[in-house]
C-alpha cells in the first residue's frame, strides 16, 4: 500500500509539474468558469421570474451549478493527455519500470482532483464578488466542493478508460462532447428542474450531474437538509468506484495489447 501512495504522490507531481508548463492552458481553465458564469448569470438574470422557479437570485442558484460544470469539462478531457503519453511512449515505459500499474490513474486523477478544487474556489470568491449568497457557510460550500470533485474524478477516470482505449484524439473530442453537453443540459445546473418537461426531470433523476448540483445546492440552503445532501454524495462516491474500476480494467486492456 505505501508503495502505491508513494507512486501515486510521484505521478501526480509529474502530472502537476506538466500542467504548469501549459501557461495557456492554466490560464484558459480560470478564466472559462469566470466566463461562464458572468456570461449565463447576465443572460438568464430574469429566468427567476417565471413562476415555480423556486429561487430569488439567479447567482445564487447558477453558482453552485458553474462550480459542478467547470469540474466536468476539465475531468471529460482528461483522457487527451493519456493519449498524447501514449503517442510518446512514456506510458510504455512507466509499464516497464517498478511504478504500480494502478498510480498511473490514479495520478492523474489526483492532479484532476486538485485543479478542481482550485477552480472551484475561485469561481465561489467570484460568486461572492457578483452578489451570490451562501447561507450554508463554510460547511456548504465545503460539500459543494467535495460533490463537484467527486463528478470530476468519476468523469475523469472514464476520459481516461476511453483514451486508453481509443488511443485516438478524434475519438476522444467526439464522445467527450456527445456526452458532456447532454448531460450538462439534462441536470438543473442552468434551470430549475421543476421547470423542466417531465421526460428531462425523469432522466435527470439518474444524471451524476444533477446528483452533485443538488448536493452542492442544497448544502448552501440556509437550513440544509444533510440526508438529501449525504445522499447524492454517497451516489457520487458509488459512480466514482465504478468508473474508477472501468478505468482499470480498460488499461489491463491496453497492457495486454502491447
Amino acid at each position: 500500500m505505501t508503495h502505491v501512495i508513494s507512486d501515486t504522490l510521484f505521478m501526480t507531481h509529474r502530472h502537476v509539474r506538466n500542467l504548469l508548463r501549459q501557461p495557456a492552458w492554466i490560464l484558459i481553465s480560470l478564466v472559462q468558469p469566470v466566463v461562464w458564469l458572468l456570461l449565463y448569470g447576465a443572460l438568464f438574470r430574469k429566468i427567476v421570474e417565471i413562476p415555480g422557479f423556486g429561487a430569488a437570485s439567479y447567482i445564487d442558484f447558477l453558482t453552485p451549478g458553474i462550480v459542478v460544470m467547470t469540474c466536468l469539462f476539465s475531468a471529460g478531457w482528461s483522457g487527451m493527455d493519456l493519449i498524447e503519453d501514449i503517442d510518446r511512449g512514456v506510458v510504455d515505459r512507466f509499464l516497464v519500470s517498478p511504478a504500480s500499474r494502478s498510480s498511473l490513474i490514479a495520478g492523474r486523477l489526483v492532479q484532476g482532483a486538485l485543479v478542481g478544487v482550485i477552480q472551484s474556489v475561485i469561481i465561489v470568491v467570484l460568486g461572492l464578488i457578483v452578489g451570490a449568497e451562501y447561507p450554508g457557510g463554510i460547511p456548504g460550500i465545503a460539500a459543494l466542493t467535495i460533490a463537484a470533485v467527486l463528478l470530476g474524478t468519476a468523469v475523469g477516470a472514464l476520459s481516461n478508460a476511453i483514451g486508453v482505449l481509443s488511443r485516438n484524439v478524434e475519438t476522444m473530442v467526439a464522445v467527450s462532447n456527445f456526452v458532456l453537453l447532454p448531460l450538462t443540459f439534462m441536470s438543473s445546473v442552468f434551470m430549475a428542474r421543476a421547470l423542466m418537461p417531465g421526460w428531462m426531470q425523469s432522466i435527470a433523476t439518474y444524471n451524476p450531474v444533477e446528483w452533485a448540483v443538488r448536493a452542492g445546492r442544497e448544502a448552501l440552503a440556509a437550513g440544509p437538509d444533510w440526508s438529501v445532501v449525504l445522499s447524492r454524495m454517497g451516489w457520487l462516491v458509488l459512480f466514482t468506484l465504478v468508473c474508477g474500476w472501468l478505468a482499470t480494467a480498460a488499461f489491463r486492456v491496453y497492457q495486454k495489447s502491447i
